[in-house]
Formats: structure tokens, sequence, C-alpha cells
């Protein structure tokens, strides 16, 4: 934790990179399991790298799971399940992933087009949202911003949640996303990337510091 301000940073592939986002003291360590994404960690190469991960938690992330994947994951060593889903599969489809998963440790990530918000029957299934960029055929990692000010209104409107920022986040924008959103919890991939899944640790460092100058610049 920065300042008060919990950090995610997702897309992990490497031990290396593992540890330099605990050496700049991120919270949570992300790992993406899914197929499609230049990201991906299949869940042999999680197990082998388990042992020698920092002691952070661990987050998958999944896109649309099915259960066979849920019942396989969940065993794994993972401490919370990030997942991405269409928002028209609506509460239906969320409530079969927190049957298979404890509530308190699902992260719900709705897929949200411009004009949509966050389905009321969504609130009540979990404690934790994370909203992401929008993009028509993709689930994150496009390094494209999101709407902090929608953000901003669901943080204030449910301040029992926790909610938590993603979406093209770097040094150079982290500040002004904190302003705009208020987030309390940010969520960071390709902004502090060389190339998909190779963090680049001065990106990373640099993240860091201007999260730092603008959590305090609040205060």
């Amino acid at each position: 934790m920065i300042d008060g301000i919990r950090i995610k940073v997702c897309g992990l592939t490497s031990l290396v990179d593992a540890e330099c986002a605990d050496n700049y003291g991120a919270d949570f360590l992300g790992f993406v399991h899914y197929p499609a994404s230049p990201r991906y960690v299949s869940l042999e190469q999680f197990r082998a790298m388990l042992p020698k991960l920092p002691e952070r938690k661990k987050v998958a992330v999944m896109v649309e799971p099915g259960r066979e994947e849920l019942m396989n994951i969940r065993e794994v060593g993972f401490d919370f399940f990030q997942i991405h889903f269409r928002v028209e599969h609506g509460a239906r489809i969320a409530a079969e992933y927190i049957s298979m998963l404890p509530s308190d440790r699902v992260w719900l990530a709705p897929k949200l087009p411009p004009e949509t918000e966050v389905p009321a029957a969504l609130l009540p299934l979990a404690k934790h949202f994370l909203l992401d960029t929008f993009h028509a055929e993709k689930f994150g990692g496009t390094g494209a911003t999101g709407d902090w000010a929608k953000f901003a209104r669901y943080r204030l409107a449910h301040p029992e949640k926790t909610w938590i920022l993603s979406g093209g986040l770097n040094a150079d924008n982290i500040g002004q996303a904190l302003r705009a959103s208020g987030a309390r919890f940010v969520d960071v991939n390709s902004g502090v990337e060389s190339a998909p899944g190779v963090k680049d640790h001065e990106k990373l460092k640099r993240f860091v510091v201007r999260l730092h100058e603008a959590a305090i610049a609040k205060l």
C-alpha cells in the first residue's frame, strides 16, 4: 500500500517481474488465466511459480469461466478471483460464479459499454468490483483509459463496496486518475510494460513515485 492506496500489478508472467512488483509495494499480484490473452499463464505455470512468489495476495484473472475452470482454479493457491463477463449476462452468470467461490474473494468485473451502468442486481452479490475500460472485442489490457467520473459516482454511492480502478493507468496519468476518480485501489498492467506480459521496471518505479506524489498532495 502506497499512502493508503492499494495497488495490483496485473498481467505478470515471470518471477522477476513479480519480485519487482513486490519491491515497489504492490499489494496484489495478478495472473491472467485466459488463453486469448498475450499475458496468459496456465495453471501449471502458476503452480511452478507459486513456491517462489513473494508473499503478496495472488489474483486469478478470468474471462467468463466455466464450472470446470472454476473448480480447477480454486484449489491452486489464489487468494482472489477477478472475473470479467459481458454485462448482458447480468446477475445470473455472476451468481453462478459466486456459488462456486467464496463471495468475499470474488472481484466482479462487468464489461460496461459507455452508456451502461452497473446493474443494481449485481451489487448485493460481491464486495469487490473492478471497473475497466470498455472495448467491443477485448476484456481489459487495451491500454486505454476508462470512465473515471462513472467510477467516482459508484465509489461515492456505494462506499461499503471495494471499487478497483483499472484501464490504461500509467505514470503520466495516475495523478489525474486519482483526482478524477477518488480511487483508493488501482490496477496497473499495460502502462508499466515494455511488451505484453513483460514489465518495464523503470516504468513501474515511475508509476509508484507518481502515485505517491499524487496521494500526498491530497493529504
